[in-house]
């Protein structure tokens, strides 16, 4: 299946493609090797989405370029995506979806943990979409205040799955 937008992995720099909605939300996770660790495999092995609250349907371990992966919100809406990019660095990890025909919306979405030369742990999710079907387009900014809340819904919830190891 191709992908419902043109500009596939430009999350990887950031970039947001005219006429779309960027989304850019960072959150401190805590501080150190451990909590870094933690994080980078809860956001590599989808662990952190479904944490989360949504479904996350794939047969793939963990997340890895043509990886297909299905996103549920809840029993009606199913949204079909595939990782564009990783990242597997010594202090960033994270990857990127794009979408495919059927998701909801079109566009890129990417999970970055990266630890600062203070050591501290940052989950940064970066994405940019527009609607791609008639409820989303209703929804308006509704649509995009979800986003913006799921994205930081997931640095919560990873926070708190990285509490224990938090160095500070």
């Amino acid at each position: 299946m191709p992908f419902t937008y043109e500009d596939v992995g430009a999350t990887r720099d950031g970039r947001c493609p005219p006429g779309f909605h960027p989304l850019h939300v960072r959150t401190r996770i805590g501080e150190g090797h451990e909590v870094f660790k933690t994080a980078s495999q809860a956001v590599m092995t989808w662990e952190v989405h479904r944490a989360a609250g949504v479904t996350i349907t794939t047969d793939a371990a963990e997340a890895a370029p043509g990886v297909d992966v299905t996103v549920g919100l809840g029993p009606l809406i199913k949204a079909p995506c595939r990782v564009v990019w990783t990242l597997d660095e010594p202090r960033r990890v994270g990857w990127a979806y794009g979408t495919l025909p059927g998701h909801p919306e079109s566009g890129e979405e990417s999970f970055v943990v990266d630890r600062t030369g203070d050591g501290t742990v940052w989950l940064t999710v970066t994405a940019f979409s527009r609607p791609a079907k008639w409820y989303t387009r209703a929804g308006g900014p509704a649509t995009r205040g979800l986003q913006h809340a799921y994205a930081r819904r997931c640095g919560a919830v990873l926070r708190r799955m990285c509490a224990e190891f938090d160095e500070a």
